[in-house]
């Protein structure tokens, strides 16, 4: 669960009380949801779970005949090559440090990639000869990061982004082949970052995306790579604009803006005339992606209640062809994902009842040639449990969409106990693809639902941003509704309803037990929020100016920190809670989790906290992705189960 927090977005105050549009859509009856019968039906080994491995980057070879995937299949994220046609994979590296970013020269004898220390996100610039051989660290840099490598289409450079540990901002830079960097932008503005989304002009220029760290502005931009010389191409305030591709001279560009409609929408953007090419209107989530090498056609991203499909857009007619994948979460795996002749590009899919897939997707076919697995063989839809995407009202009326995922053989008596899951982000969404969490409760008969409370994206501005200056008051109870939901099903019992979550999702389990302290009985939170005055103090300049744009500084706003810290409210708790925490976490800083186990400690909660070494905000190493899996259903089988 590499839950990123993208967004830390303030203080609690009054409840809002008007109801926030979104797309409509229809209220689930609680009664409608089922738990079907197998006889069949097994808990999954919780080993088998958390071995399901993880897809961290994957590329073609500069010649097309060979794949380069960076996984977990030894429990450490190292980089594997494959025949196109299918082979054993054979290693290519190995380090207990995770390594992905994967980017190959055009010449084909190498593989760039970047590597931290134990989580800490400030990635060094690798390489390894693409046969095989001795790993150099070309940055050697402690101090800046080096991410989203993207090689040009000549001359050996390389785009990437940088951010130095002094600064929140980030900036566009490029690399030679000797592994020299030299900085494009320079910007002055910690509320600030730049990123590449492609290069044109033969590499001669890069259409780059600077964006305000809340997300609220995004602005797109031309930058030659000889002088560094920038032209805004689009741009309004508090507006989004994001170039995700661009034809290969430029001419046009694939872009997500919210201009115009409050929610994402794709289109296709012309520089020279500033005209724009729409597609049909929808009211759900619409995001452009790739533009295929030979600019012909661009594919966006359809986000449907949770449930996402892929299209390919022909930029001559915007005629839209549907990608042969199932509804689920459907997605595309970074920028390099055209295979050279570009007839084929890598896509990935999961379902609730079908783990993580990566697919060499034929254009000209239309068809989806499965690479790899990522999961045990007893991960099959058939074993696994089947998930709904539901809707109910919350305690303003506004709709709250939730995917619940309910066990085999349960009886309608209300006895079942449940588990709700909030989210990370809160900039984000909980979508209706594997999880091996909500996979690893429903096997084991607890009902699980994770809802996407006000805050989330995918239901327009409005409903993005209906949880500013209310952090943990709405949302809240949005979360506390979907318990009732769950209660209403006539499957649950409201005493054996547990909250688990990580990153905001812990800020939220953190929350729920100190304001809300009857309505849940047991609490597992990984690396979540207890105090905004110690985050301010102690996280990465990058959230810190972040934090300041939210929530001024603790100085001038100690009320505003206050009110939403779960700090103020933890008097109250009394549930059972288990931490699990990274010591390296830049994000939400390992003395989070010492506060809240000292608080609850002093005052006589029953409380475990677990530190792990050399990771950050999540696991990368197997044996604690396993450790926090059976730490974490053995805590709600003993507080809710009475194991």
């Amino acid at each position: 669960m590499r839950l990123i927090l993208t967004a830390i977005l303030l203080a609690t105050a009054s409840p809002l009380a008007a109801q926030i549009a979104t797309p409509d859509r229809p209220v689930t009856d609680p009664q409608s949801i089922n738990s079907p019968a197998n006889p069949d039906a097994r808990p999954v080994p919780l080993d088998d779970i958390g071995v399901t491995r993880s897809l961290y980057d994957v590329v073609w070879s500069a010649d097309g005949k060979q794949i380069f995937i960076a996984t977990d299949l030894t429990g450490r994220a190292n980089i594997w090559r494959m025949d196109v046609g299918g082979s054993w994979p054979v290693q290519l590296t190995q380090s207990n440090e995770a390594q992905a970013g994967l980017a190959p020269t055009r010449d084909g004898k190498w593989l760039y990639f970047t590597q931290d220390t134990g989580g800490d996100e400030y990635s060094d610039i690798y390489r390894v000869p693409t046969g095989g051989g001795a790993v150099e660290n070309l940055t050697n840099t402690p101090d800046r990061s080096e991410t989203a490598l993207i090689p040009g289409p000549a001359g050996g450079l390389v785009a990437l982004t940088t951010k130095l540990k002094s600064e929140g901002q980030s900036n566009i830079a490029v690399m030679d082949v000797n592994g020299k960097i030299r900085s494009l932008t320079a910007e002055k503005d910690p509320q600030y970052n730049w990123g590449v989304a492609s290069w044109i002009d033969g590499g001669k220029a890069v259409i780059a995306n600077r964006q305000s760290v809340d997300g609220s502005v995004s602005e797109v931009w031309r930058i030659d790579v000889a002088t560094g010389a920038a032209t805004q191409l689009l741009g309004k305030a508090k507006t989004v604009y994001i170039a995700s591709g661009a034809a290969p001279d430029g001419a046009t560009l694939a872009v997500t803006t919210n201009d115009g409609t409050g929610q994402m929408h794709a289109g296709a953007y012309t520089p020279a005339t500033k005209k724009w090419r729409w597609l049909a209107k929808t009211p759900w989530e619409e995001s452009s992606d790739v533009v295929t090498p030979d600019g012909k056609s661009m594919f966006i991203r359809t986000n449907n209640d949770g449930r996402s499909t892929l299209s390919r857009i022909d930029l001559a007619t915007m005629a839209r062809t549907d990608l042969a994948l199932d509804p689920g979460r459907n997605g595309i795996p970074g920028a390099l994902v055209f295979s050279p002749d570009g007839q084929r590009m890598f896509v990935t899919r999961s379902g609730a009842d079908s783990p993580n897939m990566l697919y060499a997707y034929d254009l000209a076919a239309n068809r989806a040639d499965p690479v790899i697995s990522f999961a045990m063989a007893s991960l099959t839809p058939a074993n696994l449990p089947k998930s709904q995407v539901v809707t109910y009202k919350s305690f303003d009326g506004t709709l709250i969409s939730a995917v619940v995922t309910t066990p085999f053989n349960l009886k309608r008596d209300g006895s079942n106990p449940a588990i709700v899951i909030p989210h990370g982000g809160p900039t984000s969404q909980s979508q209706d693809g594997f999880s091996r969490y909500a996979t690893a409760f429903a096997t084991r008969g607890y009902v699980v639902i994770q809802p996407n409370f006000r805050g989330s994206t995918g239901y327009g501005k409005a409903f993005q941003e209906a949880n500013f200056q209310d952090l943990g008051g709405g949302d809240l109870k949005d979360t506390v509704a979907a318990k009732d939901f769950l209660v209403k099903s006539g499957y649950v019992d409201k005493q054996k309803v547990g909250i688990f979550g990580g990153s905001y999702g812990g800020f939220m389990t953190l929350m729920a037990i100190g304001r809300t302290p009857d309505e849940f009985a047991a609490a597992v939170q990984w690396f979540g929020i207890i105090n905004w005055r110690t985050m301010y103090r102690d996280q990465d300049e990058f959230l810190k100016a972040y934090q300041r744009t939210l929530l001024g500084t603790p100085e001038k706003d100690g009320a505003v920190y206050d009110a939403a810290s779960p700090l103020t409210y933890m008097k109250a708790a009394k549930a059972p809670l288990l931490t699990i925490q990274g010591e390296n976490d830049i994000r939400v800083p390992r003395g989070q989790a010492q506060e809240v186990n000292d608080l609850l400690k002093a005052k006589g909660n029953i409380v475990e906290t677990v530190f792990y070494p050399e990771e950050g905000h999540g696991f990368q190493k197997r044996e604690n992705q396993l450790d926090s899996l059976r730490r974490t259903i053995g805590w709600f089988d003993k507080y809710l189960k009475g194991k």
